[in-house]
């Protein structure tokens, strides 16, 4: 049987915790979970001790959910190797949110910390604020980053989102910070707002579309004539389908950069024209 487990932070700890290995669970029990260790520091305490804990059976053949609510910014961890289920933020998160996530879908309201979707490889995150900085990159000591799946985000993204990233969707419908999709492998980022200083940087393949403000040219992109009519039509369907500034994006074909050429240059910027 399927359960929503509800976890209610008491109040900020003192120092940063993981939340690794609590994801959603078919058949959760509240007082079993609330047993389960968390490291506070140098101190092992049990996860009851900082979250009041409650589970509800649901019906049927229902999704495991898993609700975490307070103010959760130093909870790092949250949905960190998930694999199904839903997870949802009512309140900021930590670090390393759904980090290396295989399937499931992650719904924060408010705000994430540094290195968010790090290595995700399936399923779908949304941040109803803003993310730190290296968001879809990889993980400190790896050298890929996002791998598949699709990441949201309502608000703006710090610095080095994207870099390395190799496969999966990105949109982000604020602005970005500096090296946006820097070393980018492959895969497609979307981006509403304004772009940092280097954006791109040594990309090697996939593609950027800027729906807002076009940035700063390198001397590396160079413009193509190529004919992406169909190409494009699929894409601006699929981006429209998320709303906000993607849902406007014209039909008429973008300006289309490759580079950068320092580096291979056939990676793509698409940079809508307005009629």
């Amino acid at each position: 049987m399927s359960t929503r487990l509800h976890l209610r932070l008491r109040q900020p700890p003192a120092l940063r915790v993981s939340l690794d290995d609590i994801v959603p669970e078919a058949g959760a029990d509240a007082t079993e979970v609330a047993r389960r260790p968390l490291w506070l520091g140098r101190e092992a305490v049990e996860l009851g001790e900082l979250f009041d804990v409650s589970a509800q059976a649901l019906a049927g053949d229902a999704t495991p959910e898993l609700v975490i609510e307070g103010d959760c910014r130093r909870i790092d961890d949250i949905g960190r190797g998930m694999n199904g289920g839903t997870l949802r933020v009512e309140g900021d998160a930590g670090d390393y949110l759904g980090a290396e996530m295989l399937a499931g879908e992650i719904l924060v309201v408010g705000n994430a910390g540094d290195l968010a979707a790090c290595e995700l490889r399936g399923g779908r995150i949304e941040i109803g604020g803003t993310l730190g900085d290296f968001a879809a990159g990889a993980l400190p000591g790896s050298m890929d980053g996002m791998r598949g799946g699709m990441l949201i985000v309502r608000g703006s993204v710090g610095a080095r989102c994207a870099d390395r990233m190799r496969r999966g969707t990105l949109l982000i419908h604020g602005d970005a910070g500096d090296f946006l999709a820097s070393r980018l492998v492959a895969g497609t980022v979307a981006l509403a707002g304004r772009a940092g200083a280097h954006c791109g940087y040594g990309m090697r393949r996939g593609t950027l579309v800027f729906a807002g403000p076009a940035p700063e040219t390198p001397p590396t992109f160079v413009e193509t004539r190529h004919d992406i009519t169909v190409f494009w039509a699929l894409l601006r369907r699929s981006l429209a389908y998320h709303g906000g500034p993607f849902a406007a994006l014209p039909a008429r074909l973008p300006r289309r950069l490759v580079g950068d050429l320092a580096t291979g240059g056939k990676g793509e910027w698409l940079l809508p024209q307005m009629d």
